[in-house]
């Protein structure tokens, strides 16, 4: 077995190498080449700790493993990432064991990397104003990876935390771009692209803040109750998904399919369908809307990407398992 470090993982893939490999995975999964399987995600029941288990399989490369993790809300006190996360890889002939990658830097660039497909395929193509809604670690990855497929000039964006803002602040402002902290109206107005990257459980962007050809990505809701637009918003909008049943069950779409104001069936434009060029928006004016809801492919593809390039280098540590 090769044990990847959280260090090294964050030095062998890219943002540039995440978008590509998960658009690849995407697009396998959509040809019926690749699988994800059914989420685990439970409250544990102690350090208000949520935990859950992503698997799946992608014959393409081939792959096999799954991701275990999950947002430990008391970690920022002792120092640590709330979220936490590790892959495990297999080999696909025999099941054996072959690599543990560190997964907290590989998690945010995957995350950032299906919410820069859906706005490389959706988006206006001369979209400038980025609208950050939650500027926790995953707006860094969000942000990063925005501008890897679109022209950003202008980052908007809002948090109650204002540490939070100032660290975003800061790397914008290095980048050479504007930053202006705004409120949540002010951030969904006038944004061309809005991301929604927060663990809330109650709706914070309404229906008439969002006007004709925006594209959201909603990339908060992962768990059941999380939320963060408005019923209405979803429903008015076009909707893209990663994975339908994890849409209606976990995502975004999850309260408006409860109450049964969007049907299953209605999610047939999913991000697979798209980055393989089957798929495409209805019309520019549409409102767009990304369900994130992330699945195992996406930290399959960067976890073995890692893997492969440690593999190449010498690098990693080798043990008997």
């Amino acid at each position: 077995m090769l044990i990847i470090p959280e260090q090294l993982a964050s030095q062998l893939v890219s943002v540039e190498d995440a978008i590509a490999a998960v658009g690849e995975v995407f697009a396998a999964s959509y040809a019926g080449n690749a699988q994800s399987y059914p989420v685990v995600r439970e409250q544990t029941g102690h350090a208000n700790a949520v935990f859950g288990v992503k698997a799946g399989f992608d014959a393409s490369l081939p792959v096999l493993g799954l991701k275990a993790g999950g947002y430990w809300p008391g970690n920022v006190k002792r120092g640590l990432g709330n979220h936490q996360s590790s892959v495990l890889l297999f080999d696909a002939d025999t099941g054996r064991a072959i690599a543990l990658v560190g997964a907290n830097y590989l998690t945010g660039i995957r995350t950032g990397a299906a919410s820069a497909l859906a706005t490389r395929s959706l988006a206006s193509a001369d979209s400038s104003i980025l609208g950050i809604v939650g500027a926790g670690v995953q707006s860094i990855h969000q942000y990063r990876a925005t501008r890897a497929v679109r022209p950003i000039a202008h980052v908007l964006a809002w948090d109650p935390n204002p540490d939070n803002l100032r660290r975003l602040r800061n790397l914008v402002e290095a980048d050479g771009l504007r930053f202006d902290a705004l409120s949540l109206e002010r951030v969904a107005r006038d944004a061309d692209v809005l991301i929604t990257v927060t663990p809330s459980s109650v709706p914070l962007i309404r229906r008439e803040w969002i006007r004709p050809g925006v594209h959201i990505n909603a990339m908060g809701a992962d768990t059941t109750g999380k939320q963060e637009l408005e019923v209405e918003l979803v429903v008015a909008a076009s909707v893209i998904v990663d994975d339908i049943q994890q849409a209606v069950s976990i995502g975004e779409c999850q309260h408006a399919y409860a109450c049964g104001l969007l049907k299953a069936e209605k999610l047939n434009l999913t991000l697979g369908g798209v980055v393989s060029g089957t798929q495409q928006r209805s019309a520019t004016d549409d409102i767009t809307i990304f369900d994130g809801t992330g699945i195992a492919l996406q930290d399959l593809a960067v976890a073995a990407l890692a893997y492969r390039r440690a593999l190449e280098a010498g690098l990693g540590f080798a043990c008997d398992f």
